[in-house]
């Protein structure tokens, strides 16, 4: 295969390298250089306040969402372009982490499932970055087993002319849900009947994150950040035009926005290789350089393979995109290994600063508690978008056709599986 950029992309990252030039903000350039994973991108900035000004500015050159239909806030370009966008854009994408669900996990189940007035309202002003969207699945009880939720939607009495409602009312909770504290509008999957089997008895729906009845409690997380939220909702009413799909067809519709989320995650998540094969590079251990030491440059030589095989991989899913393919279980892989390679960098880095590394404060701290930030924040990247228990069972299952799991739930009624020893 040839990676090499051909005339008519030569032109397009051209035109995008100096669009960039002459537009992004040049004055965060530093801070957001200097920021790594599990780290805030800015300090001296509102986050969401920058973010929704560089998107805002994206979107009004027809440079936000490339690969979006025109109608709906994108360009209509190339999975290829896309491509060249993304490796031009540099440091500036880090801004895009606070639309990363909605663009790149929501978006695409609105367009596939909401009807046409819905599409023309939400997703111009989510490709412009003036609305952010959050994912309401995961619950205390129902993380990796997610079919396993508990939060129901109930008709309303009366409303309808059959007497059923036109309107749900939403009860429940969810939680280690990103971003919802900041969210305007969020997608959720609840249980509309408990008397079908766990994965039947499902339905989505949107809701706007500020309708009565709604509480967002921020949850405090090891490395002193809140990214994350507990959900509650009390008699939230939500119309039926805000149903995603037919009612109990939750679980095919979710698989959906899943799919996606392993894309954009897997797709996007680093591995903290480039920043430890730099720290090794300089990093002087009383014993000499740690990249002179063989123990060290094997491990290096390992994660290089890694991430060399996750752009591949990466590429393999761009191209099926391109030819108008839904991502398929195989982006599992991506997530799964990128996850696991930033927690042993971290920790091998820790372990070569010796007591230095339990210095998190950046001012002290060596790589300025950059592996530091990366370690605490690392656990949460093995849980979200799937454990890696969960990606291990897609790709044996799905990718490499092995027999699945025995479930002992298989087909009982939801209302019928036990919750507890007897």
């Amino acid at each position: 295969m040839n990676f090499d950029d051909t005339p008519e992309e030569a032109r397009f990252r051209a035109e995008v390298r100096a669009w960039i030039a002459a537009n992004a903000p040049t004055a965060l350039q530093g801070e957001l250089a200097g920021a790594g994973y599990g780290q805030p991108p800015l300090r001296s900035a509102d986050v969401i306040a920058a973010a929704k000004a560089w998107q805002k500015t994206k979107s009004d050159a027809g440079w936000a969402c490339l690969h979006w239909p025109t109608a709906y806030g994108g360009r209509g370009a190339s999975a290829i372009e896309r491509v060249i966008w993304q490796q031009e854009e540099g440091v500036y994408a880090k801004l895009a982490g606070v639309f990363l669900i909605g663009q790149g996990m929501i978006a695409p189940t609105l367009m596939a499932y909401a009807p046409e007035p819905h599409k023309q309202r939400y997703l111009p002003p989510l490709a412009s970055g003036e609305e952010i969207w959050c994912q309401l699945f995961s619950e205390p009880a129902a993380g990796s087993d997610l079919a396993g939720l508990r939060s129901r939607a109930e008709r309303c009495p009366g409303s309808g002319g059959d007497g059923a409602g036109d309107d749900w009312l939403i009860n429940g909770q969810k939680i280690w849900t990103s971003g919802a504290h900041y969210a305007d509008h969020g997608m959720v999957l609840v249980r509309t009947d408990p008397s079908a089997p766990k994965h039947d008895g499902l339905t989505m729906f949107f809701l706007d994150m500020k309708s009565p009845g709604v509480e967002v409690r921020p949850i405090k997380q090891a490395n002193g950040q809140s990214g994350f939220n507990e959900v509650y909702f009390k008699d939230v009413r939500v119309p039926d035009h805000q149903r995603l799909g037919a009612v109990g067809q939750g679980w095919r519709v979710s698989l959906t926005t899943l799919m996606n989320e392993r894309l954009s995650i897997g797709a996007g998540m680093p591995t903290g290789f480039p920043e430890m094969l730099a720290f090794c590079s300089g990093f002087d251990t009383g014993d000499g350089l740690a990249i002179d030491n063989a123990a060290v440059r094997s491990r290096l030589a390992t994660w290089a393979v890694r991430t060399s095989g996750l752009k591949y991989t990466a590429y393999r899913s761009i191209s099926a995109l391109s030819k108008g393919q839904t991502p398929g279980p195989e982006n599992s892989i991506g997530k799964l290994v990128a996850g696991q390679t930033l927690q042993e960098i971290a920790a091998l880095a820790l372990d070569l600063q010796g007591a230095a590394g339990v210095l998190v404060d950046e001012t002290q701290a060596a790589a300025a508690g950059r592996f530091q930030a990366m370690l605490l924040r690392s656990p949460a990247t093995r849980i979200e978008g799937g454990t890696d228990e969960i990606l291990r069972n897609i790709i044996a299952e799905r990718v490499l056709g092995l027999p699945p799991d025995l479930r002992a739930d298989r087909g009982l009624p939801f209302n019928q599986i036990p919750t507890q020893a007897r």
